[in-house]
């Protein structure tokens, strides 16, 4: 079952679908409400759950078929769940939770990396290294905490239904000294293991590689989540900051991102060539 973030991310597509499909403007689906066209704006980027009565409503108005009305009633259907966030997954900052939601529905992921290794794919031993070096931000860490909620993620890897993973990885990623040898020849060792599965790739991008994008230094990753039934998936751009994050959906500028990507993943080595140079440093740190 989706989580209540996607499923409120797809009722949004559709009825933004239903209601283009009518004719209809958001103006005229507010007036039908008895609301201001802000909450059709709302609905329809998934920023709020909508309720039956008012879904009913709308796709009467959209003049949708009995089947239509049927199955997104029931994706309607427990999106305010309570306690989600609460024991170990409390760490995660309210401007992260909604991409553990992407990352958990997601179908394909595709993350750029410049310094630090992506929480999927670090060892338990790297992670406390971090945590213990907390963000200002963000105070006093429970580091066992975090670090079970950060294993729990990782689950999403072993799934029978795993989404793709792939990662373009700058050489500072890999050379970046975290916890010491040991815990970094661990955790090379981890990467080039979990390189070896099939939904999952990893690239390095050397130090001596070409530049092939002026934005380099940024990273970013792209989520792309199943559509609702027939529909086409859709792709987020999530970049984080320090103290908050970023959630972009607009399509041009998803594209951007998407073009970046493909020049950074074209610039690095490739697959084989990178668990090659991961496990003869990991040899070289023991």
């Amino acid at each position: 079952m989706a989580t209540p973030t996607v499923r409120k991310l797809q009722l949004g597509n559709e009825l933004r679908r239903l209601r283009e499909a009518a004719g209809r403007t958001p103006a005229e689906a507010a007036h039908e409400l008895g609301s201001a066209p802000a909450k059709i704006s709302r609905l329809e980027l998934g920023q709020s759950a909508v309720t039956v009565g008012d879904l009913k409503l709308l796709l009467e108005f959209y003049r949708a078929d009995a089947e239509q009305v049927a199955w997104m009633v029931e994706l309607s259907r427990d999106n305010r769940r309570r306690g989600r966030w609460s024991g170990d997954r409390a760490t995660f900052p309210e401007w992260f939770r909604s991409y553990v939601d992407l990352e958990r529905d997601a179908e394909d992921i595709r993350i750029v990396q410049t310094e630090v290794v992506p929480g999927l794919l670090q060892t338990e031993a790297y992670m406390r290294v971090l945590y213990a070096a907390a963000s200002p931000f963000e105070g006093p860490v429970d580091v066992d905490a975090a670090v079970r909620s950060r294993l729990e993620r990782q689950e999403v890897l072993a799934r029978s239904d795993a989404p793709t993973l792939s990662c373009v990885l700058s050489e500072s990623c890999i050379r970046r000294m975290v916890g010491g040898p040991k815990v970094m020849s661990e955790q090379l060792r981890h990467m080039a293991e979990l390189a070896a599965r099939p939904r999952v790739q990893i690239q390095m991008w050397p130090f001596d590689g070409e530049i092939a994008t002026a934005a380099f230094a940024q990273r970013f990753t792209l989520l792309r989540i199943p559509a609702a039934r027939a529909e086409q998936p859709f792709t987020f751009a999530y970049c984080e900051d320090l103290d908050d994050a970023r959630y972009i959906d607009d399509a041009p500028a998803v594209r951007v991102y998407e073009a970046e990507w493909g020049a950074l993943q074209a610039a690095a080595l490739g697959p084989a060539e990178t668990r090659s140079r991961l496990r003869e440093l990991a040899r070289q740190l023991t």
